[in-house]
């Protein structure tokens, strides 16, 4: 068997066996998290929901960190850590086809939603920059700051770095950080943040609903219940509409307006600021040149990439995965996803195959997104075939897998986040509240 891996610098192939356990341990995790399901945790007048990607990336965590600690037939090794992160990027593809599925079917309610909530998206996007790029460089972040602060870090934003730049890069890293944040810190702090400038009265509920809509389903459900439990029943119904309704905006604009705008925009900043404000990281003395008495900076990381068959094993394996999840989760049986499953799978091979085609010119994120849009557009021949067969496989169920697989990851970024320490998550704090300031006062003014 050829191994399902090219490797770049020292990094050595993964073998078959170790191929196979990698997967057979996401499936066991992703249907953990799924038995688990979600839980909610009142907090003040709002609460948090913890789903099942939460409890994803905690499993995987835990077997990769504690690797050495549990017996061998179990470990997640470097090796698999990194084909773990590897198979994130395919993974993703395929979540975004099922986005774009939904946008395609949504366009017209899009176009019929105004301008107060089509124009405050400019303040998700650039009220993460504008807001923590400064402080992360004030802190000594250095480029992880561009992936930490140029969204709020969800998964089409991994997609994006992972393609544009690699998760083993400085972006990766702070992409991750700020996906990892917000996954586990995310809800609460952006119900609490937002109680408490829902209390102040300063800015119109509605427009504070617009701002909860941050491209975050748990986020924005967090934040547009603790707002909604201060108003009257009458407005409380109105914040939950808009909320959800720039949420939809902000999840399927974000992924052309994060790429050619947002990510652009930040690297912008970057450079204009760095020279001034950017603070030197602490140095990280590696053992061998603690021997000669110099001080070095982290060793750079050796990406991993995969080899063709290893990108189509990875597409019909999550699928299979994604089918066994949505079961578990959502009680369909796999056979009646299945079909869903089969045109996500040709989605993301058609929009592969463009990719391919003209020469990576345009990210494969979003010919897969394109396609998705096209065929299931209410104008499209076979549009309502489409949305009807597609309905059975919950998107969320979707994400699951991808998270299993970004958590067995984690260890080997441990020392990435061990030098950003802290200060990723002020950095991931300050672009959630900066998403949702900014659009919050664009809506503010839009309305009035």
């Amino acid at each position: 068997m050829n191994s399902p891996m090219s490797s770049v610098g020292r990094f050595a192939p993964i073998a078959p066996l170790q191929y196979a356990r990698l997967y057979l341990s996401a499936l066991i995790i992703v249907m953990a998290a799924e038995w688990i399901g979600p839980m909610t945790i009142k907090v003040g007048p709002g609460k948090i929901l913890l789903l099942p990607i939460v409890w994803a990336i905690f499993l995987g965590g835990c077997l990769s960190i504690l690797e050495r600690r549990i017996p061998r037939p179990l470990r997640i090794d470097d090796t698999m850590q990194r084909y773990a992160a590897a198979i994130l990027q395919p993974a993703l593809l395929l979540f975004i086809a099922k986005l774009g599925v939904l946008v395609g079917a949504s366009l017209p309610k899009l176009a019929a939603s105004g301008w107060a909530l089509a124009l405050q998206e400019f303040g998700h996007f650039f009220g993460t920059v504008l807001v923590a790029l400064p402080v992360a460089l004030l802190l000594g972040i250095k480029r992880e700051a561009i992936g930490a602060t140029f969204s709020i870090g969800r998964e089409p934003s991994l997609a994006i770095i992972s393609e544009r730049f690699g998760l083993a890069s400085p972006e990766g890293h702070g992409v991750l950080a700020e996906y990892i944040t917000g996954t586990i810190f995310g809800a609460v702090f952006i119900a609490v943040f937002a109680s408490f400038v829902a209390s102040l009265h300063v800015l119109d509920p509605r427009a504070l609903a617009m701002g909860s809509g941050i491209g975050s389903g748990s986020m924005m459900a967090a934040a547009s219940s603790a707002i909604a439990a201060m108003q009257t029943p009458e407005v409380a119904a109105e914040v939950a509409t808009f909320a959800a309704a720039s949420n939809l905006i902000t999840t399927t604009i974000g992924t052309y307006f994060t790429l050619f705008i947002s990510l652009p925009f930040a690297e912008w900043v970057y450079r204009l600021l760095e020279p001034r404000i950017g603070r030197a990281p602490k140095a990280i003395v590696t053992p061998a040149a603690q021997a000669v008495g110099v001080t070095a900076t982290a060793e750079p990381e050796h990406a991993a990439e995969l080899s063709a068959g290893a990108r189509w094993a990875a597409w019909g394996i999550v699928s299979v995965m994604t089918l066994i999840g949505n079961w578990i989760a959502f009680k369909t049986q796999p056979l009646a996803a299945l079909p869903a499953s089969a045109i996500m799978f040709a989605i993301v091979a058609i929009g592969y195959a463009l990719y391919q085609l003209t020469r990576k010119k345009v990210p494969a994120v979003c010919w897969v997104s394109l396609v998705a849009m096209i065929v299931s557009y209410p104008s499209f021949p076979f549009a309502g075939n489409i949305k009807s067969l597609t309905t059975p496989l919950n998107f969320l169920a979707m994400i699951t897998p991808i998270l299993a697989f970004a958590g067995l990851s984690v260890a080997k970024d441990l020392p990435a986040f061990r030098r950003l320490g802290w200060r990723i998550i002020v950095t991931s704090f300050l672009a959630s509240a900066g998403s949702f300031i900014g659009a919050s006062l664009i809506a503010e003014m839009l309305i009035h």
